[in-house]
């Protein structure tokens, strides 16, 4: 009978209140949507860092003179670049990349575009590729130490390039945080709401039961149930609503740098686990926002 009563009241306060439990579970359901595409961005910061954390080189390239002159990096000026290289201790390898080997990388990089089509082998220079045996204080040494050589056109470190990308997405992470800490207060709010009108309109049921020795949690049961439901069905709603994002715009957004191997793509697989772990905080928050609700403000 008790179990019969809770769900009749769960059932009768859904359908009492339905525009109030529409305008819940959207709002849920936005707020978690943009904490689960938070969550996406930190696991594609996370997988991009592990990607290149062994990966990570120093480019010396050569001047122009010395690209075309000097195919397979054996004549003097080359040579003793890449001998000083090799002798350094904070060097682990070096390979030379001529101009022929630079243009074939990058027509594989950027095949399908019209930047492909214009490039010439004469356009791109020569380059000793540094893997570094210390990655944290390699580089700047290499730069010190090439920088002014006869020879050398440029010196790139492909962190700085990397923490370009760090750093944007990063900032797509804190911004989608930011927008649903707002939308999470709106869905708070709504949710104290409905669980206040929802007791308001069964006040007499609620004080009737009271009076014949029903218990405070026995009574408030039935308005946290109500809560956890609507959450439980924004998170749900959420997590369709990534799915279709990922097939619809997130893998078309980032088809052309996850092909080259820029950043890992966004699998269906991290869709569906940070989807359902969606599913525990919506109810966690809307339980937690109800049974607040009901204590500091409901006398039921």
């Amino acid at each position: 009978m008790r179990s019969d009563f809770v769900r009749r009241e769960v059932t009768t306060g859904l359908r009492r209140n339905v525009t109030m439990t529409i305008a819940m579970v959207l709002t849920t359901a936005i707020s978690l949507a943009l904490v689960g595409t938070g969550l996406l961005a930190v696991r594609t910061i996370d997988s991009t860092e592990a990607i290149y954390a062994d990966r990570l080189e120093v480019q010396v390239a050569l001047t122009q003179d010395v690209s075309s002159a000097d195919t397979d990096c054996s004549r003097p000026i080359c040579s003793g670049i890449r001998e000083t290289l090799q002798n350094s201790p904070l060097v682990e390898s070096v390979t030379y990349e001529s101009q022929q080997e630079a243009y074939q990388r990058f027509q594989e990089l950027f095949a399908g575009q019209s930047i492909a089509d214009v490039a010439r082998p004469q356009s791109l220079p020569a380059t000793l590729r540094v893997k570094l045996a210390d990655q944290d204080n390699g580089a700047e040494a290499v730069r010190q130490a090439m920088v002014g050589q006869v020879g050398v056109r440029t010196v790139i470190d492909q962190r700085d390039v990397v923490g370009k990308l760090f750093d944007f997405l990063g900032g797509v992470r804190n911004v989608t945080f930011a927008l649903a800490l707002v939308q999470a207060i709106a869905a708070l709010l709504l949710i104290s709401n409905t669980v206040q009108v929802s007791a308001y309109t069964r006040r007499v049921e609620v004080g009737v039961m009271r009076l014949v020795g029903a218990t405070r949690w026995y009574t408030q049961l039935p308005f946290l149930i109500e809560a956890v439901i609507t959450g439980v069905a924004g998170a749900v709603l959420a997590g369709v609503g990534l799915v279709v994002a990922k097939f619809a715009f997130i893998d078309d957004l980032l088809a052309g740098i996850a092909q080259n191997g820029v950043i890992p793509p966004v699998t269906i697989y991290d869709v569906l686990e940070t989807s359902i772990w969606l599913v525990p905080i919506g109810a966690a928050i809307a339980g937690v926002t109800g049974y607040v609700t009901l204590r500091l403000y409901v006398k039921v």
